[in-house]
């Protein structure tokens, strides 16, 4: 297969930005910190210099420098993103046309296979068995593309099966333990039971939406991976007979179940959960922040992720964020990689949660982190998380295999469209993009 530096979206403005684009080289003394004999290394972040997680950045940034005082020095740059997501990857595209990449940059999690395929980033150094150890299994492998490690994450990422203790304890349901999660089946049994308790409170057994955008493949994939299923062929380029497989298709006629049934409003309901009148919820693992510090009346539990009723066991819950990888352009792959572990260890994890309440990527910042420890909801959240976590499909078209997992899964859903129609027609859609990575 021949690879390519590919011009993504909107590549065409490069002449304008050839000259803006170069990658930084000045000599030592020309930036503030950086001294005579000292290897510089430019690192790009995706976010607001202000903003808590760029202070996080600024901050890491800082205590490498610290740590590698007259060995490397590291120079970092904001650039973030605009409200349609722009403005990070704009640059970042320009800059693999026009020249002038970082050494290191950020890159988020379903996105590092793209990046690979299209040259922008290049695997790490090698790693220890001890150094990847250290982080939790989901980030190594959302990081590895063709058994090769290109990126380490700082944060991790979940979503909870958030539960109203008082509402399952009035019916009488008690939640199983983390690894014995409810079926399917034991699911729709136990939202058919709670149905006429939650019209009594003009709400609905469960608060869920299928909501345009990432958030739908973040939280409903999981559905295809417990019931055997993957999205995409392990080398990314394949989606005949997994996209469209079986056990896909399952889980999509399992949404419409739930949709046809009741248990859920069609229409997104505000605070439906957040105002007691749901009994479950699907969401990210910032609900449980959001409902102890504005909702202190909820009380919140965490059940295990639902599995499909042919589930064998393996790894299967929502994981994926932003990771840190060594530009293609990088001519010091090993002073590229010491950043990168920098940025993504122990203690720049601990600093991300303690100033962005994102998870961190390490088992070690989580055993330092008190409430992992103490809080049952944070704790069962990081028991998934560790145990159970399953990145996003690794893939360089991964975008459009996202926007066609949230089409089908809505015209099935809530339209109730033929299942294997819109899968089928979702696989040509994936494979037109694929065509320029498999051609031989």
């Amino acid at each position: 297969m021949r690879r390519r530096v590919l011009c993504l979206a909107g590549i065409i403005l490069a002449a304008a930005c050839l000259a803006g684009c170069q990658q930084k080289d000045p000599e030592p003394g020309e930036v503030d910190g950086y001294d005579q004999g000292e290897e510089y290394l430019s690192i790009w972040v995706h976010s607001i210099e202000d903003t808590e997680e760029g202070q996080a950045y600024k901050e890491s940034v800082e205590s490498f420098n610290e740590a590698y005082d007259g060995q490397y020095f590291a120079d970092i740059e904001f650039v973030p993103r605009n409200d349609s997501g722009g403005g990070y990857s704009d640059k970042v595209n320009a800059s693999v046309m026009a020249g002038g990449l970082p050494d290191v940059l950020t890159v988020d999690g379903p996105n590092v296979s793209a990046y690979a395929a299209n040259g922008i980033i290049q695997p790490l150094a090698d790693l220890t068995e001890e150094e990847e150890s250290e982080y939790l299994p989901s980030i190594i492998e959302q990081g590895t593309v063709d058994d090769d490690l290109y990126a380490l994450g700082v944060m991790e990422s979940s979503v909870g099966l958030y539960y109203n203790k008082d509402i399952l304890e009035e019916a009488g349901i008690e939640v199983p333990d983390a690894d014995h999660p409810w079926t399917w089946s034991e699911f729709l049994d136990i939202l058919e039971e709670l149905q006429p308790m939650m019209e009594e409170m003009d709400g609905y057994p469960l608060d869920m939406t299928f909501p345009v955008g990432e958030t739908s493949i973040y939280y409903f994939a999981p559905f295809v991976w417990s019931g055997g299923g993957e999205l995409i062929s392990d080398d990314g380029l394949e989606t005949d007979g997994y996209f469209n497989s079986e056990a896909t298709a399952d889980a999509m006629e399992y949404f419409r179940t739930i949709v046809e049934e009741g248990y859920m409003s069609e229409a997104p309901i505000d605070n439906l959960f957040e105002s007691g009148r749901a009994a479950f919820k699907f969401d990210g693992a910032w609900e449980v922040n959001t409902v102890y510090n504005s909702y202190p009346d909820i009380d919140l539990g965490v059940a295990p992720y639902i599995v499909s009723d042919n589930w064998d066991g393996e790894a299967y819950t929502p994981t994926g964020s932003w990771a840190f990888a060594a530009s293609s352009e990088t001519e010091d792959i090993e002073g590229a990689t010491e950043l990168v572990k920098w940025m993504s260890g122990v203690e720049s994890g601990i600093r991300i949660w303690n100033m962005t309440k994102n998870f961190p990527s390490t088992y070690e910042a989580f055993e330092n982190i008190d409430v992992f420890q103490t809080d049952e909801n944070y704790s069962a959240l990081y028991n998934q998380l560790s145990t159970y976590g399953h990145p996003r499909p690794k893939t360089p078209v991964y975008p459009q295999v996202s926007t066609c997992f949230q089409e089908v899964l809505e015209g099935v859903a809530l339209s109730g469209n033929d299942v294997q129609d819109e899968l089928d027609e979702a696989v040509e859609r994936i494979d037109a993009k694929l065509e320029r990575y498999t051609r031989e």
